[in-house]
């Protein structure tokens, strides 16, 4: 088994600013590395989706293992019954809560959004169909999921697919909550977030967390580009210790050339990390980040919670 570290990152490697939603790679502000704007935003997952399957995309699929995990740990750890609300950051279009809540697979939504029969309907009946697919394949110890993008298409048609009990197109970068987002927030008591890290930043948790009425975990999936420091730090203001388990890695994406995967080792590197298997072999990999009150975490500590096949 590997060992832990709370908060024991090195804050010395700059974070890298311009990731995009979902984490799939970094936005035309910075040079040499793909961007995937064009199919952050679009009225349907279709284009987004047959725009990720060659390069296998695969983080949602390790956070539905391990998100249900952080699920289960929950109330034993907490001794607080009753259904989880769930914050899930840089939401799109509702793909962790699609896996989350259903009998499904990733590669089910694969081949769902790529199915050639597909390709022509309007969005108006695609989402109506997808209302009645995920409905039938809802499990039911389900969550409450509420989302948050500043993609305000994705959210919407996420709401519409019935993906999310609640979502906000809003961008907290730049702006404050609105009034609806801040009631939304207190009940909340995970926030998942799949490789949004980069793209949302300090900013984002700064105006987060003091609407949150109760102990909240965080549960984030964080490239090795990108440092994770600073917001650790301002979760630890918030009374939370951030675990990860050192070594264990989860495969992103493939890069998409090799100017991307020159720019990610580099980055990679410049972090005091080796790139030798992994981003070397061709594939952006994240790290997951497990921030809780000190006493839950002592209770049941990331290493435990990600004891099975995982991929290093």
């Amino acid at each position: 088994m590997t060992g832990i570290q709370n908060r024991a990152y090195e804050t010395t490697a700059p974070g890298r600013p311009g990731f995009s939603s979902q984490g799939l790679g970094p936005t035309s502000q910075s040079p040499g590395k793909t961007s995937f704007n064009d199919i952050y935003d679009l009225p349907d997952p279709r284009g987004y989706f047959r725009t990720l399957r060659p390069l296998e995309y695969q983080i949602p699929h390790h956070g539905q293992r391990v998100f249900r995990r952080v699920l289960a740990a929950h109330t034993p750890v907490t001794g607080r019954d009753g259904p989880v609300t769930v914050l899930d950051l840089c939401c799109s279009y509702g793909i962790n809560a699609a896996l989350l809540n259903h009998d499904l697979t990733l590669g089910d939504l694969y081949e769902r959004y790529t199915a050639e029969r597909r390709a022509t309907l309007s969005t108006a009946r695609l989402a109506q169909e997808d209302r009645s697919f995920y409905a039938a394949r809802r499990l039911p110890h389900a969550v409450h999921m509420t989302g948050l993008d500043s993609a305000r298409n994705a959210v919407a048609y996420a709401r519409a697919a019935g993906l999310l009990d609640e979502g906000f197109g809003e961008d907290l970068e730049s702006d404050e909550p609105s009034r609806d987002l801040v009631r939304a927030l207190e009940p909340v008591r995970l926030i998942t977030v799949t490789g949004g890290v980069g793209y949302i930043t300090t900013r984002t948790f700064e105006r987060l967390l003091p609407h949150i009425g109760g102990p909240v975990w965080v549960a984030a999936f964080v490239l090795r580009t990108v440092n994770y420091g600073p917001i650790a730090d301002v979760l630890a203001e918030a009374g939370l210790v951030t675990q990860k388990a050192n070594g264990r890695t989860f495969p992103q994406r493939r890069f998409s050339d090799p100017d991307e995967q020159r720019h990610a080792i580099e980055a990679v590197e410049a972090a005091g990390l080796s790139p030798s298997g992994k981003e070397a072999a061709g594939y952006y990999h994240a790290e997951f980040h497990l921030s809780r009150p000190t006493a839950h975490a002592a209770a049941f500590p990331v290493t435990d919670l990600l004891e099975g096949d995982w991929p290093r």
